[in-house]
């Protein structure tokens, strides 16, 4: 709230230096803020009584646009990749399938390795573990397991992150 929308009696005051003023009633604020050419703005609505500022109302609004778009510069959206693997998938097709994996974690993304279990398939999940496991140790130099390799119907699931450099 800022000026006229703040209908309290009485408010405990800081001045456009930062200095307390104590408590003051609204229309003696008021006037020290037309004073100081700047706007009251009501910093804490849940004190007794509340804490108002003297403050330019515009250049702080701009001030905390300008400081949240630079968090979000900063901050790294994290993407899960997936990654599909087979219970009958050949030596090479799986280095391929690592390299790949590789290059994911290196940027920072999580991967999900997946396994489809087709026709009679799905009563040997043990083979589907053994290439889970075989899958992980070509990529274990990049990767911690975040979720182990966990079977749900036809498809086995294990969730990788990258290790912290």
């Amino acid at each position: 709230m800022i000026n006229e929308e703040i209908r309290d009696r009485e408010v405990r005051l800081i001045d456009d230096k930062g200095n307390q003023q104590g408590v003051v009633s609204i229309d003696v604020a008021m006037r020290m803020a037309e004073e100081a050419d700047l706007d009251l703005v009501k910093i804490a609505p849940q004190a007794a009584p509340p804490v108002c500022k003297i403050m330019d109302y515009g250049k702080y609004r701009f001030e905390q646009t300008k400081r949240e778009k630079e968090q979000r510069k900063n901050q790294k959206v994290i993407e899960i990749k997936e990654i599909r693997l087979s219970a009958t998938i050949d030596q090479h097709d799986m280095e391929v399938k690592a390299k790949a994996c590789a290059k994911f974690l290196k940027n920072g993304d999580k991967v999900k390795v997946s396994i489809r279990f087709r026709g009679r398939q799905i009563r040997h999940g043990d083979i589907g573990l053994e290439v889970m496991n075989a899958f992980f140790e070509m990529v274990k130099e990049n990767a911690l397991i975040e979720r182990p390799a966990k079977q749900e119907g036809r498809n086995m699931t294990m969730v990788l992150t990258p290790k912290a450099s």
